[in-house]
């Protein structure tokens, strides 16, 4: 799968609004057959930083989500929102799936 974890730093004034912002994006990606997950979370420590974890099953998932016209429409309306370029970090890995942290495991 390719997996990927994004950082946004938003505007101060679309922070609490960006779920909304993003809900048809969001939505849109969800719904790709390719798209494993797509969960957007709030930093704890900067109320203004969003973090973006998602996944592609394979390589051409991921290119039909990059060629997709809601990935076009999000580059060109979501920037408006943000302070800087969002950083990320992307990675090809074997599966499908989460593991399980064996460290914490709950019985």
């Amino acid at each position: 799968m390719i997996f990927i974890t994004a950082k946004f730093r938003v505007r101060p004034e679309y922070a609490d609004r960006w779920p909304e912002i993003t809900r048809e994006f969001t939505d849109a990606t969800r719904a790709e057959p390719g798209c494993l997950w797509f969960d957007w979370s709030r930093s704890l420590d900067d109320p203004d930083e969003y973090v973006l974890v998602e996944a592609f099953r394979d390589a051409d998932a991921g290119g039909v989500h990059v060629g997709s016209a809601h990935f076009q429409q999000a580059c060109a309306f979501l920037p408006q929102h943000l302070v800087e370029t969002p950083r990320i970090v992307n990675f090809e890995v074997p599966g499908t799936e989460w593991s399980e942290l064996g460290e914490l495991a709950v019985s």
